[in-house]
């Protein structure tokens, strides 16, 4: 028996695809080689994701544009793609079927209404679409459990099959290391609840101004967070200065904080953070049943060390001397000093305060 195209892909190349917009473009592409008067489609799924509760993405003819819409919160959890994508294509005299009931993860929309024969095939791809697209949750859903709690880097080496203890992988890069100042202080003013809440908007900030500038988080350690620009698809220079542009991201974020932090009475966040550039070895480290991606080396307890220097200095952000001769961003000469644990004495900079 000749199948339709569409169900052909369905079954053969469908399971294979990269994500939920590729399979929505391809599907798109053979319903209407097999002549259904398609206009617009979208496809939802469900995102195991700390802010992103559903994903939906929308197609249309005749350019193939394939947009993704995200469900942000709970509120968003139950979006019916029917109601995006009418919403999408605005006041097109596209038709929608609405049949009511669970709103479904494939819907699509028409120029004139099918007919019987039509029908029916949609009702096949319907039905021969349900393993395909589960596959590809279980995948997604995987690949976000992992970035959540790994990083993107990180992740992709688990899903790799990099899940044994072994040499790991040397990155250069431009380091980050980032502790918030007075955190003690803090446990004993709040309950664990409120601790939480403190850490989330402390990281938040930080995080969201290293991935804003091309960065990665390797490690929440405590309070403390170490992220990496790496070099490489881009040179130390452009490295050192996204990491500076994080830095000062990250203050704007505290310096708003803390703002609202002294309307509504509680204390301001403190914070210090170092920055330098070296070699690091990343990869899985513990034992045969409990591993953690991590990063150790020289590089990685300069950084720390540094980092550690800026309350005594009275300064937020310090430097090594290769992350100064490498940025293009005026940096201040904070003199040599000792770093506990390190041989000799290290020149320092700072950014302007």
């Amino acid at each position: 028996m000749l199948l339709a195209n569409s169900l052909s892909f369905l079954l053969d190349e469908a399971a294979h695809v990269g994500d939920g917009g590729r399979l929505l473009l391809q599907l798109s592409t053979h319903l209407i080689e097999d002549g259904l008067p398609i206009i617009a489609g979208a496809l939802a799924q469900d995102a195991p994701d700390p802010i992103i509760s559903r994903r939906i993405w929308l197609w249309r003819a005749p350019g193939g544009e394939v947009i993704e819409a995200l469900g942000i919160g709970a509120d968003r959890q139950d979006a019916d793609p029917r109601l995006v994508l009418r919403e999408w294509l605005g006041t097109t005299q596209a038709i929608v079927p609405d049949e009511g009931g669970v709103a479904p993860t494939l819907v699509w929309a028409f120029d004139h209404t099918p007919d019987e024969a039509q029908s029916e095939l949609l009702r096949q791809i319907s039905r021969f679409a349900a393993a395909p697209m589960t596959a590809l949750a279980e995948r997604s859903a995987k690949r976000a459990l992992l970035e959540a709690y790994l990083g993107k880097r990180s992740a992709a080496h688990v899903l790799d099959g990099h899940s044994r203890r072994a040499k790991g992988e040397t990155i250069r890069a431009a380091l980050l290391c980032a502790d918030l100042r007075g955190f003690t202080d803090l446990s004993e003013l709040y309950d664990a609840d409120e601790i939480v809440l403190v850490l989330d908007a402390w990281f938040d900030c930080v995080a969201g101004a290293v991935h804003a500038f091309g960065g990665e988080v390797l490690k929440f350690i405590g309070d403390g967070v170490l992220a990496i620009f790496p070099i490489g698809e881009r040179d130390a220079r452009a490295a050192c200065d996204a990491a500076v542009r994080a830095v000062k991201a990250t203050r704007a974020g505290i310096d708003h904080l803390n703002q609202t932090r002294r309307h509504s009475g509680g204390p301001e966040f403190g914070y210090g953070i170092g920055l330098h550039v070296g070699e690091i070895l990343w990869g899985n480290i513990g034992t045969a049943g409990r591993l953690d991606f991590t990063a150790i080396g020289k590089a990685v307890n300069l950084v720390s060390r540094i980092e550690g220097l800026c309350k005594p200095l009275g300064r937020t952000v310090l430097a090594s001397t290769v992350f100064e001769a490498e940025t293009t961003e005026p940096m201040i000469a904070m003199g040599s000093h000792p770093l506990r644990g390190i041989a000799g004495t290290q020149t320092l900079f700072s950014l302007p305060e």
